[in-house]
C-alpha cells in the first residue's frame, strides 16, 4: 500500500472492491432518495429551478452580489448510469461562496434507459436556459464555465464541444476533474491493481450503457466520447485533474496534451498515488490540495 499518496493509503486499504452491473445498479438505485430542494447556507442561497425541455437544476447564488456573476454548470459524476446533483451541493456551494459565482448542478437522464445522446440533450437545454435567462439570473454571459467530475467530467468535455460547433453559446473555461473521456479504454489492458471506485469491468459496463452498444466502435459520437473528437481547436482554455491510480489518468493525459497542441490553454494537475474519486475524502490535506487548485484556475480564468 505504500506507492498510495500517505493521504489516502489506509482508505484505499480497506475499500470495497465493487463492480458495477446491473445487479449493482439496481441495489444502489433501490437504496437512493429523493433529495428534494437544495439547502440555503449561510453566504449562498439554494433554489430548485425547472429547465424547459430538460429536467431540474440545482441553483445556488452568492449572498451579496453588487454586479452580475460568472457562472458554472456544473455535472455530477456516477458513470452516467448513477447519480444525481444532490450528490454534489456541497461542492457547488463552495464554488459559489469562494468564488462569488452561480452555480447550476442540472439532473440528466441516465443510462442504460436513457442511451447517448439524451443527457446531452438535458444538458445542453440547461445551457440554453442559463444563457437565455442571463439577465434574470444576474449572470455574466461571457464568463460561463462548463464543469463536471469523473462522467460528469466526460458530458462536461462533449458539452463544451458541442457549444464550440454550433456557435451559439461562449464558454469561457471547462473544468474537467478525472473525466471519463475515451469509450476506446475499454479495449486497453490497464493494471488495475490500484484501481479504486470504478474499475475495467464498470467502465465496460458504463460505456455500453451509455452508448447502447459496444464501444470501441468505429463510429462513436465525439460527443459522447469526446476523446474521439477530430480537431479540440477552439475550444475554451481547460483544468484537467486526475490521480496517477485511476483508471482515466492516460486519457486524461492525452487529451490535455491534445489540447495543448491545438493551441488551448491548458492546466493539468496530476496527484501522485491518488484513485478515482479521492476527492471524497474532503478533510484528507490532498483533497483540500486538489480542490483549491481548482479555485485557483477559475480564479485566474474569470477575472
Amino acid at each position: 500500500m505504500s506507492n498510495f499518496h500517505p493521504d489516502l493509503a489506509l482508505v484505499a486499504r480497506f475499500l470495497p472492491r465493487i463492480t458495477a452491473g446491473p445487479r449493482f445498479l439496481k441495489v444502489i438505485r433501490r437504496l437512493a432518495r429523493d433529495a428534494g430542494a437544495p439547502r440555503s447556507t449561510p453566504g449562498v442561497r439554494a433554489s430548485l429551478r425547472d429547465i424547459p425541455g430538460a429536467r431540474t437544476a440545482r441553483v445556488f447564488v452568492p449572498d451579496g452580489a453588487t454586479r452580475p456573476t460568472p457562472a458554472m454548470l456544473w455535472i455530477h459524476g456516477g458513470g452516467f448510469i448513477l447519480g444525481s446533483p444532490a450528490q454534489d451541493d456541497v461542492v457547488a456551494t463552495r464554488f459559489a461562496r469562494e468564488l462569488g459565482m452561480t452555480v447550476v448542478a442540472p439532473s440528466y437522464r441516465l443510462a442504460p434507459e436513457h442511451p447517448f445522446p439524451a443527457a446531452m440533450d438535458d444538458l445542453y437545454a440547461t445551457l440554453t436556459w442559463l444563457h437565455a435567462n442571463a439577465e434574470a439570473l444576474r449572470v455574466r454571459t461571457d464568463r460561463i464555465v462548463i464543469a463536471g467530475a469523473s462522467a460528469g467530467g466526460g458530458l462536461a468535455a462533449g458539452l463544451t464541444l458541442l457549444a464550440r460547433d454550433r456557435k451559439e453559446i461562449p464558454v469561457a473555461f471547462q473544468l474537467l476533474v478525472y473525466p471519463m473521456l475515451d469509450d476506446r479504454t475499454v479495449g486497453k489492458t490497464i493494471d488495475g491493481t490500484n484501481h479504486r471506485l470504478w474499475n475495467a469491468e464498470s467502465n465496460r459496463f458504463g460505456w455500453t450503457s451509455y452508448l447502447g452498444r459496444e464501444p470501441c466502435g468505429a463510429d462513436v459520437p465525439a460527443y459522447a466520447a469526446p476523446a474521439r473528437a477530430e480537431s479540440l481547436a477552439g475550444l475554451p482554455p481547460t483544468w484537467i485533474g486526475v490521480g496517477t491510480f485511476d483508471l482515466f489518468h492516460d486519457e486524461d493525459v492525452a487529451y490535455a496534451k491534445r489540447l495543448e497542441a491545438a493551441g488551448v490553454p491548458v492546466d493539468l494537475e496530476i496527484v501522485p498515488g491518488a484513485f478515482h474519486g479521492f476527492d471524497v475524502l474532503r478533510r484528507a490535506n490532498v483533497a483540500k490540495s486538489f480542490f483549491e487548485r481548482q479555485i485557483a484556475a477559475l480564479r485566474r480564468a474569470l477575472v
